[in-house]
């Protein structure tokens, strides 16, 4: 947990305030409600929630917002139920239209590189002009310019801004630099 709430701060000074702390640990809700505690500034949400069950915790936890590898009828319902706004992932054409016909137009491109990358999202976008993404998966700094000089998408998520050596050495201003040259790929 006081490793969540170093990296969160790290993060946040650096210009990225939008955090995704993923249910991988068993520490993650914890650190969820630490970090929404502690930073009021930031927008927390929960990434790799994958049920109904987890939609209800991740939000009693105090994200405001989850973030799923895939979308299931359940968990659109789900999200509904429990109040919180969900970001499902989808990798073809098929997934984008049972998002849209679940009402989201906001979704998460996953795994971005493997499922194609820049030339999936680029056609994508002929049949899918109002769909919005936000490709994650296999995406470092060098190739983020790439995804954001796309109409279709707003954002980009990468692990490379926490590299798990840097949390082991607990090297939070190199976590701070990291998010300081992501923060500047910002689509204005």
């Amino acid at each position: 947990v006081d490793d969540a709430l170093h990296i969160s701060e790290a993060l946040v000074a650096g210009g990225l305030p939008l955090l995704e702390i993923t249910l991988r640990t068993p520490v993650a809700l914890q650190a969820m409600e630490a970090v929404a505690k502690a930073l009021p500034q930031a927008v927390v949400g929960a990434g790799t929630v994958l049920t109904t069950d987890q939609l209800q915790a991740v939000r009693d936890a105090g994200a405001q917002f989850a973030v799923s590898p895939g979308l299931t009828q359940k968990l659109a319902d789900g999200a509904q139920d429990a109040g919180i706004s969900l970001l499902p992932g989808v990798a073809t054409a098929s997934e984008a239209m049972f998002a849209l016909e679940a009402g989201f137009s906001f979704l998460k491109f996953f795994p971005a590189e493997a499922a194609g990358g820049v030339q999936m999202l680029k056609s994508l976008h002929g049949p899918f002009s109002q769909l919005k993404f936000c490709p994650t998966g296999g995406i470092d700094l060098a190739k983020a310019p790439n995804y954001l000089a796309l109409p279709n998408v707003v954002c980009v998520g990468g692990s490379w801004v926490v590299p798990k050596d840097a949390i082991a050495a607990k090297d939070w201003r190199r976590i701070r630099k990291l998010a300081e040259e992501a923060a500047q790929l910002r689509k204005v």
